[in-house]
């Protein structure tokens, strides 16, 4: 079993403490947070945009709980550290990791600063060690459903592409406090860049990207609205999202596809189904369940350990031109 930290133990922390759990070939060892005297107490809160399951506080009896990640690496012998703090320590974190000989996961964004993450990618290469950032959306059912219909042309050609996302403003946990919040990138880095992501993954890089975005109480970036358009596939592509909404707006995401042969939509409102439909018929198939990405993201990061094989899937260099990208839209 591999040895691994979870580093910082908010919403994320917590869904990726759950599913290191449920994982046989991983042993989470122990966790680090600023305040682990609270960590019993996070297990009852209500955070995040969706429900990614629960942590019995017995599960956690066992794990050692630390202050500071230097603590940590010299008290635990570590295969990887997953790291899940705010976007601002991802740098100091990732870099202390490495240096320290463990393979890392970061939960997205890479870094905004772009030679931070360039350092970072050329140090995991030099320490031989794997270094994936969580784009959890390329790892959840209904998106790598959609994927298989644009690669394989079961419906002809895809015409036309069409992404949502929005929430409510966060709320919960250090979203409160202001230091955290201007370092986030707002929802254009946060949020938005799921699908920004997902659509270079699938699509590769569009020859031109048209943008418009408004403020909100986080960032001068926090409803997005782009085309994409790639002029010799004859395709365009719609990104849509923000969190300008009051907090308890309820989380949506999903697509809209138009092929050649058919027309696709997935909205999370109605997550366990895809609707398809033609001229003449409409029939809904099977979803899967979209929060199983972020057991599907940790268990291909855990095979790429196990088989010491580089995230092709999911490599560094794509998720910082998801960053880069980001930045082409403002």
């Amino acid at each position: 079993m591999k040895r691994v930290a979870v580093v910082g133990f908010g919403f994320m922390g917590m869904t990726h403490s759950l599913n290191i759990l449920k994982n046989k070939d991983l042993k989470l060892v122990a966790i680090v947070d600023a305040h682990p005297e609270i960590i019993e107490k996070n297990l009852q809160a209500t955070t995040g945009n969706i429900s990614t399951g629960n942590i019995d506080v017995i599960e956690l009896a066992d794990v050692h709980k630390y202050s500071s990640l230097d603590e940590c690496l010299r008290n635990e012998e570590l295969d990887a550290v997953n790291i899940c703090v705010h976007t601002n320590l991802h740098y100091e974190m990732t870099k202390k990791a490495l240096l320290n000989g463990k393979h890392v996961f970061l939960e997205k964004p890479f870094c905004l600063n772009i030679e931070q993450a360039e350092e970072l990618i050329l140090l995991a290469e030099q320490k031989k060690k794997i270094l994936m950032v969580g784009h959890v959306v390329r790892f959840m059912p209904p998106y790598q459903k959609l994927k298989q219909w644009i690669d394989s042309k079961e419906f002809g050609n895809l015409k036309f592409l069409s992404f949502s996302r929005f929430s409510g403003l966060p709320g919960w946990g250090q979203w409160k406090e202001k230091h955290v919040t201007e370092s986030s990138g707002g929802a254009l880095f946060d949020l938005v860049i799921h699908d920004i992501d997902f659509a270079s993954y699938v699509l590769g890089l569009p020859s031109e990207i048209k943008c418009n975005y408004l403020p909100g109480s986080i960032s001068k970036y926090d409803y997005i609205s782009a085309m994409w358009s790639y002029k010799e596939k004859n395709l365009h592509v719609k990104i849509e999202g923000g969190n300008t909404f009051h907090s308890s707006f309820p989380f949506q995401a999903g697509y809209m596809a138009q092929f050649e042969k058919a027309s696709i939509i997935f909205t999370s409102l109605k997550g366990d189904v895809i609707g398809i439909t033609d001229d003449n018929s409409f029939k809904e198939i099977p979803a899967g369940d979209a929060g199983e990405g972020y057991y599907n993201e940790i268990a291909y990061f855990t095979q790429c350990m196990e088989d010491n094989m580089q995230p092709e899937d999911c490599t560094p260099a794509s998720s910082l031109q998801s960053v880069q990208l980001c930045y082409n839209h403002i």
